[in-house]
């Protein structure tokens, strides 16, 4: 099965009461892993590439011929999105081109008019394309590959007028942070959440952040019509903690343990284990 847009496994998991990862990539490995997970779990999974991972991995179009050729060569038969996360909007464009099969367009930052011409102009694009489109509206907390967001709480009506373009989900800020969450912070907005979930009459809303927040406000928000989860610090986390665990162990100094294959390999294992464990969390298990 070749890279697929994520609206229909969106609406099936709104419709189903779960929510899809969106597993954030930085390299081979990562991409490896995620869709290993995905498989094992029969789960629809995104992959989501923000435009710092894209430059590191050396571009767009290399993003793309690596996912595509992954999903071919192990056989991957549940439905894999390619997604462009936090994409500025010559991004979002540059990813339409490259055919990424799902766009995330954060015009967040510009006022609200601006934010709403250029969505509307983004969404007109991938639809044309049959690409799925995310907008934003509230900046999310935290920074994320430069991105830094101020954790606003998102305006309903804005959200309405967001959602009645046709966006085919709605990534809208309720109190969640990229990154570490800190000791005060007090938990997601479940309120305005309600009301933006009454306000975008039913719409796939998405979570950001997802690392860290207690499975409790994760079910809850689910109920509340977030239908996607954005994760990349949790596997950030295992991954570094596996590799610090195999170094300080002296393994990379026995035999050919300072393989690259050796020595990633226990990062990559975490990150396989941790994908599969949200997706359990999530409800996706079983649903592709």
């Amino acid at each position: 099965m070749g890279l697929v847009s994520a609206k229909e496994m969106l609406v099936k998991a709104h419709e189903g009461h779960y929510a899809v990862g969106q597993f954030n990539i930085n390299n081979l490995e990562w991409t490896k892993e995620v869709l290993l997970a995905a498989q094992e779990s029969n789960s629809p999974v995104i992959l989501g590439v923000s435009e710092g991972a894209a430059k590191y991995m050396t571009g767009f179009k290399t993003v793309v011929g690596m996912v595509s050729a992954m999903v071919d060569s192990l056989n991957i038969t549940v439905p894999v999105a390619l997604h462009l996360d936090h994409g500025s909007y010559e991004g979002a464009k540059a990813c339409i081109e490259a055919g990424f099969s799902s766009i995330m367009f954060d015009g967040s930052h510009y006022p609200f008019e601006e934010n709403l011409a250029k969505s509307k102009e983004i969404i007109e694009l991938c639809h044309a394309k049959n690409l799925s489109i995310e907008c934003e509206v509230g900046s999310i907390g935290g920074e994320e590959d430069g991105i830094i967001g101020a954790g606003e709480v998102a305006d309903a009506n804005e959200c309405k007028i967001i959602a009645e373009l046709g966006v085919d989900m709605l990534a809208a800020g309720i109190g969640n942070i990229h990154g570490k969450y800190p000791e005060n912070w007090t938990g997601l907005n479940f309120e305005a959440l309600a009301a933006i979930e009454i306000a975008t009459n039913g719409k796939p809303l998405v979570l950001h952040g997802g690392t860290g927040i207690p499975a409790d406000q994760i079910a809850k928000a689910i109920s509340l019509g977030v239908s996607k989860i954005n994760v990349n610090t949790d596997l950030q986390l295992v991954f570094a903690a596996a590799t610090r665990e195999y170094v300080e162990a002296g393994k990379d100094l026995s035999g050919k343990g300072f393989d690259p294959r050796k020595l990633l390999a226990p990062g990559a294992s975490a990150i396989r284990a941790k994908v599969n464990a949200m997706m359990a969390e999530f409800g996706s298990a079983n649903k592709a």
